[in-house]
C-alpha cells in the first residue's frame, strides 16, 4: 500500500503546511482506542522565514494587544484573502457578528437586517446558537468596544486596589473569597482535581478578562494591569504555571514552550471523561483562551484549539465540548489567518458538512470545489482502497504515514 502522505501529495498538491511550507501528512496522535497508547512526539514548526505575529515580538508588544483582525501587509495576505472569499451579506450562512471573513473590519455592524434571508429552518436553531456566540467572540477579539455595561463593570471595582489582578499574580495579594496566594495554587492544587472541579470561585483569578465571571469578588483586567501585566517577568511566568496546571486537570500537557504545542497526557482517559461530563469547563477553556490572547500568549491559542478540532472531529473524543470548540474556541483566536485556517479544517472534518453553519455557505463551496478537483487529479489507473480515498477526501494535516 502506498503511503497515506504520498496519497496526500498527489490527490491535495495545493494543501501546504502554513509554518514552514512542508506538506502536514505526519502531524496529528495515534488515536484508536488500545488501552496503552503511545504519547507521539508534538509536531515541529519550521519557524525559518516564519513571520510570527505575536504580541512578543512586536516594540510595542508588551504594551498593548496585537489587533489581528487589522489588514496586513501584502506578502502576508493569504488564500483567504483572494476576492472570491468575498462574502455577500444575503448569505445564508452569513453572521453579521463575525469578521472572520471581512477583508476590512467594521465593528459597528451587528446582525443581519430584518429584510435579508434568515438560515435554513433546518439549520435555525444551530445559526442562532453560533451568532449569540459570535456577538460575544467579536467584543474579545476587538478589545471590547466601550459600552454602557462595560462602565459599570468599572465601576464595580474597589478603590482601595487598583492593580488587583497584577498584584495576586505577583504574589502580593490573596485570591478572594478562597484566600489563596498565587504559589500556592501551583504547588498545592496542583493534581487536586476534586478540588479543581468543585471550586468555582479561582478561574477568575487565574485567568482574569476585562469582563466580570461569576465571582463577583474577583475584578475585571483594565488597561493598566494588562500594559503592567506584560511588562512583568514574575507575572508572565506564573501565567504559564498556571496554564499548565489547568491542561494537567482536562488530560493535557504543554510539550513545547515556544510553540505553545499540546499532546494528550498519559492521564488523559480519565480527565476526558470528567471533561465531558462537566461541561460547565467548557466555559472555563473559552476564558483560557481569552486570557492567553490578552495578557501576552497568543501563539498559544492556536494550538490548543487545534488539538480540540482533532480530539472531537477526527478521533471522536468530548462530544459534550465540540459545540463550544466550534462556537467559542476557534473563534477566540486573534489571528485572523490561523482562525480562518481553523474553521477550514473544521469544515473538511466535519461529519455532516450540509450543517456546518459556522462559515458562510459561498465559501463552503469553494473548499467543496477545491476538494472534487483535487479528487479529479487522480490518474484513472491509481488503484485505491475505500479507506485511502476516504483519507483523500478529508485535510491531509491529521494523518500520519503509514505501509
Amino acid at each position: 500500500m502506498r503511503p497515506v502522505s504520498v496519497l496526500c501529495r498527489l490527490a491535495l498538491p495545493w494543501r501546504q503546511n502554513v509554518r514552514g511550507g512542508q506538506d502536514e501528512s505526519e502531524t496529528g496522535d495515534e488515536w484508536s482506542n488500545r488501552a496503552e497508547v503511545e504519547r507521539p512526539e508534538c509536531r515541529v514548526q519550521n519557524e525559518v522565514g516564519e513571520r510570527r505575529e505575536t504580541a512578543e515580538e512586536l516594540p510595542e508588544c508588551e504594551q498593548e494587544r496585537v489587533d489581528f483582525d487589522q489588514p496586513r501587509k501584502e506578502e502576508d495576505v493569504d488564500e483567504f484573502d483572494r476576492p472570491e472569499y468575498r462574502v455577500d451579506p444575503t448569505d445564508e450562512f452569513y453572521c453579521g457578528y463575525d469578521s472572520t471573513w471581512e477583508a476590512e473590519e467594521n465593528q459597528g455592524r451587528t446582525s443581519r437586517p430584518r429584510d435579508w434571508p434568515a438560515a435554513p429552518a433546518r439549520h435555525q436553531y444551530k445559526f442562532s446558537r453560533f451568532e449569540n456566540a459570535a456577538r460575544d467572540m467579536q467584543n474579545y477579539r476587538h478589545d471590547y468596544p466601550p459600552q454602557t455595561r462595560r462602565q459599570r463593570w468599572t465601576h464595580m471595582m474597589t478603590v482601595q486596589d487598583d492593580k488587583p489582578n497584577l498584584n495576586f499574580y505577583l504574589g502580593q495579594k490573596r485570591s478572594v473569597p478562597d484566600g489563596v496566594y498565587i504559589h500556592d495554587f501551583h504547588s498545592k492544587w496542583s493534581g487536586d482535581y476534586y478540588k479543581l472541579e468543585d471550586v468555582h470561585s479561582y478561574i477568575q483569578w487565574l485567568f482574569p478578562l476585562q469582563e466580570p465571571g461569576m465571582n463577583y469578588e474577583a475584578s475585571p483586567l483594565t488597561k493598566e494591569e494588562i500594559k503592567a501585566f506584560c511588562k512583568s517577568r514574575i507575572a508572565k511566568e506564573n501565567l504559564l504555571q498556571s496554564y499548565k496546571l489547568m491542561l494537567d486537570f482536562y488530560g493535557i500537557e504543554l510539550c513545547n514552550e515556544t510553540t505553545g504545542e499540546v499532546r494528550r497526557a498519559p492521564n488523559w482517559r480519565d480527565r476526558f471523561n470528567n471533561l465531558n461530563t462537566h461541561t460547565h469547563n467548557n466555559l472555563r477553556i473559552t476564558r483560557i483562551l481569552k486570557c492567553l490572547g490578552t495578557l501576552g500568549y497568543t501563539h498559544y491559542q492556536e494550538p490548543l484549539v487545534r488539538f480540540f478540532l482533532e480530539e472531537t472531529l477526527i478521533k471522536r473524543e468530548l462530544p459534550n465540548v465540540k459545540d463550544s470548540v466550534l462556537n467559542y474556541f476557534v473563534f477566540a483566536v486573534l489571528n485572523k489567518m490561523q482562525r480562518r485556517r481553523l474553521i477550514k479544517f473544521a469544515y473538511l472534518h466535519y461529519d455532516r458538512q450540509d450543517e456546518f453553519v459556522w462559515c458562510p455557505k459561498k465559501i463552503q463551496k469553494i473548499w467543496e470545489h477545491e476538494r472534487t478537483h483535487n479528487m479529479e487529479l487522480l490518474s484513472p489507473n491509481q488503484r485505491f482502497s475505500e479507506w485511502e480515498i476516504g483519507l483523500l477526501t478529508r485535510d491531509p494535516s491529521s494523518l500520519r504515514e503509514t505501509e
